[in-house]
């Protein structure tokens, strides 16, 4: 245990250190290997090694995702299609009693089969969410914490960024993590939406008006388009008909072509617009992802991983046990820690644990983003909240304040799925026979 502590605190205390300074993750990572390498611990700074892991890290045809949804959420908010979500979310459950606060979930559920970011949820959608529930009379507080809560589908409801991301690390199948988040991304909206009905019930907010059919087939008109891309990608998928990777590809030009020539809301100036926003996006992603894997070699050098699944094993085998072990840790991290920087830093050292223990790599994968996506919305470091503070008139102090009682349902889902792993085995197992 002292062997593991002296290790660990070398290894994660200047990493963290330096991340709490401000320098960027991806930097952090690789000055916090150079300098293990120099320590007693160490075996010396190998420079054929480090160029050698940073392109074998990025030597991969699964990263290629990675642009394609980046550019792809950027798309779908730069055509228009946030509004003609949320219109027709509003037609769909906009009569029910507290209905706008219901139709920012259901349209945060839809939007996150598109953008793939909580962040492209909280920026994009948000801002149109917000306004609609404050013009129809709701507090600032519920308005807030209904807002920022939903976002957080985006990232578990694929496609998935993050998804991508620990998919690459952990060597697992896209497609099947991407069905995976289905149900509990759902659950989260199931829940989120009950919390509001109750909110709502507490302080007497009015039904809305009643649904009218003649609506709701125009909204569906209007938002036909958008809902066909993620079912493009998922259908394209599950069918077999091309990967994850082609499906990002296949969706990106079918949004171009909607944007230009049916919409008409894209010029070839707004594209290339889009087209340098997501290459900087890649760029620093794919950056961090290639010195993630050389702080991973330098960490199984350091026998890190191998230390912490001893101690852990030592304390329990129980798969759960080490699961609840593991959420714990994470919900630490997340707090200050961004997603992407938590899932490249902890996936290499997680996964002998996983392995020992006989934990699926599968419905890990989920739990971990389902926690990580708490920390979004938790002080001091929560990335929703520094959004919300931009797109609406809220204070970052009042943003904190009202995310407060959504914690309640994401941890409720979280534990179902701790507990009940065929909440993302059962998709995986009925659709694609893995």
């Amino acid at each position: 245990m002292s062997e593991l502590l002296v290790i660990g605190t070398l290894f994660l205390g200047m990493l963290l250190v330096m991340y709490a300074l401000g320098v960027p993750v991806g930097i952090a990572m690789g000055a916090t290997c150079v300098l293990v390498m120099l320590s007693p611990f160490g075996r010396g700074l190998n420079y054929g090694l480090i160029s050698q892991q940073l392109l074998y890290g990025l030597n991969s045809f699964t990263l290629l995702a990675i642009p394609f949804y980046l550019l792809l959420g950027r798309l779908m908010n730069r055509i228009g299609m946030t509004q003609r979500i949320f219109d027709l979310a509003n037609s769909m459950v906009g009569q029910f009693r507290g209905g706008i606060a219901h139709v920012n979930i259901v349209a945060s559920m839809i939007f996150s089969g598109m953008s793939g970011l909580a962040v492209a949820d909280a920026a994009g959608l948000g801002r149109v969410e917000y306004a609609a529930m404050r013009d129809q009379g709701y507090e600032k507080d519920i308005s807030l914490g209904v807002t920022g809560s939903s976002a957080i589908i985006g990232p578990i409801i694929p496609p998935s960024v993050p998804i991508i991301i620990y998919a690459v690390l952990a060597e697992e199948s896209i497609g099947q993590l991407f069905l995976g988040g289905i149900i509990p991304g759902i659950l989260i909206g199931v829940f989120l939406m009950a919390l509001v009905f109750l909110f709502v019930y507490l302080r007497e907010y009015e039904t809305e008006d009643s649904f009218d059919l003649a609506d709701f087939w125009k909204s569906l008109k209007e938002a036909v388009f958008p809902l066909f891309a993620p079912l493009l990608i998922i259908g394209g998928i599950l069918s077999g008909t091309f990967t994850a990777t082609e499906a990002g590809a296949i969706a990106v030009v079918y949004t171009i072509l909607l944007g230009m020539f049916v919409y008409r809301d894209l010029t070839l100036e707004g594209l290339f617009e889009e087209l340098q926003y997501g290459m900087v996006e890649t760029f620093s992603l794919t950056f961090i992802i290639g010195v993630a894997s050389l702080y991973g070699l330098v960490a199984l050098q350091l026998r890190l991983p191998i230390l912490m699944a001893d101690s852990i094993t030592n304390f329990s085998t129980d798969p759960t046990v080490v699961m609840l072990l593991l959420v714990g840790l994470l919900l630490v991290v997340g707090t200050f820690m961004e997603t992407i920087a938590a899932i490249t830093i902890l996936v290499p050292i997680f996964m002998p644990i996983l392995d020992i223990t006989g934990i699926d790599p599968l419905h890990f994968g989920i739990v971990m983003i389902l926690t990580l996506m708490l920390g979004l919305l938790t002080p001091p470091f929560g990335v929703i909240l520094f959004v919300l503070e931009k797109v609406t008139d809220a204070t970052l102090e009042e943003a904190m304040k009202a995310v407060l009682p959504y914690y309640v349902p994401i941890l409720l889902v979280l534990l179902l799925t701790i507990f009940i792993p065929e909440i993302v085995t059962y998709p995986v197992t009925t659709l694609m026979g893995a």
